[in-house]
């Protein structure tokens, strides 16, 4: 069975509409002059997150960045239904209401895109010119997908689950954002299908009403405005879960000519932190300063921050707070007193449960994706 047969051939309506969202629940329609964040591409919306704005154990909706692959679907024309077919007993939808029924769970996660950090790669490489803030960190809540499977009754034959959102493409040659996880990834408890974001309605900016949840995984697999889920025994086809978002399984430099079979899908973020506080060029007195950020990593927790201060300065360890739960960050502080006016530079490197510890270069690669060397700022003491 293909993946658009039967009754989800039906076409969402999805024409770019704007209009009063904030009284549908999903709060106000963010602009590309959202104030706050950093514009990065205004069609499709790319806002990005200034790192200062990071501190926080929990990243406020309004702050979090936004990563759109086409055009902005229009909600609310029509009541909102999550199909689930393809290879299973029985197909089922479900209405906001009734997954609201369902048992509710609660997760704290991660959301980075891919390309954050592609701005540092050289030489530089195309796409979003993401700098840092790419990325926040949410309590995500709503169903666990396994459960929605379960009810359809998933067939044995079913290794994938392809994922659809309701985001359509600008012109008919464009290829739809169609992606699909591993049937064991799918089934993972802390795979969910989110209703809210942070303890409110999910922001339409963000995917809402309803948004994949995908904990440790970087952003392409986190599925907006989730429409359709269809288990399937082989992959989805297509551009983007055929060609795009893949990295060479060893590092190739510039110019090196690939095979298909010499590149891997991403899955699971690498560890990586950030220096949220001093920012970059902050201007800071002589004596006792609080030196904090955040640290995460896909598979296992963070164990380790160590924050180097001044070109030749010793690694020192920081005090890291928060549970280690996986797909979860962290946040870390250190004290730090400047005896001394002058311009200091601070490094920052996290080291997660697995043993791998940002490197001070994160290898190039032509997508940009996956950088996590070693954090950086700059800042004047006066």
């Amino acid at each position: 069975m293909g993946f658009l047969d039967g009754d989800l051939t039906r076409r969402d309506s999805v024409k770019r509409v704007a209009f009063g969202l904030s009284t549908l629940g999903f709060g106000p329609f963010v602009k590309a002059d959202e104030p706050g964040l950093i514009l990065r591409n205004s069609r499709p919306l790319d806002l990005e997150t200034p790192v200062t704005a990071l501190s926080p154990r929990l990243t406020p909706n309004d702050k979090f960045f936004i990563r759109s692959h086409l055009s902005t679907p229009a909600i609310g024309l029509e009541p909102w239904l999550l199909h689930v077919g393809g290879q299973v007993e029985r197909r089922k939808s479900w209405s906001i209401e009734e997954l609201e029924r369902l048992e509710q769970v609660t997760i704290p996660a991660v959301l980075q895109c891919a390309g954050n950090g592609r701005a540092y790669f050289r030489p530089r490489v195309p796409g979003v010119q993401w700098d840092r803030g790419a990325v926040g960190h949410a309590e995500w809540s709503g169903v666990r997908l396994i459960d929605l499977l379960d009810r359809a009754g998933y067939k044995s034959t079913s290794q994938h689950v392809h994922l659809l959102g309701a985001d359509a493409p600008p012109s008919p040659k464009t290829p739809r954002y169609l992606r699909s996880l591993p049937l064991e990834k799918a089934l993972s408890p802390s795979t969910i299908v989110a209703l809210r974001m942070n303890g409110a309605p999910l922001p339409y900016p963000h995917g809402g009403p309803l948004r994949l949840i995908v904990p440790g995984w970087t952003g392409n697999h986190w599925m907006k405005w989730l429409r359709q889920v269809v288990l399937s025994d082989v992959e989805a086809p297509g551009t983007y879960q055929q060609a795009g978002y893949k990295m060479p399984r060893s590092p190739a430099p510039p110019g090196a000519i690939l095979q298909p079979s010499d590149m891997v899908s991403l899955t699971y973020m690498n560890v990586k932190s950030l220096i949220t506080s001093p920012g970059e060029g902050a201007t800071l007195k002589v004596g006792p300063q609080r030196v904090q950020g955040v640290a995460w990593t896909g598979a296992g927790h963070v164990t380790k921050l160590e924050v180097a201060f001044g070109a030749q300065g010793p690694w020192r360890p920081a005090e890291l707070e928060g549970e280690t739960t996986e797909g979860s960050w962290r946040t870390w502080s250190i004290q730090w007193s400047p005896e001394r006016a002058g311009v200091y530079s601070i490094r920052a490197r996290a080291t997660d449960s697995h043993g791998e510890t940002q490197p001070d270069v994160t290898p190039w690669n032509k997508s940009g994706y996956l950088w996590n060397g070693i954090d950086r700022v700059t800042c004047e003491v006066s």
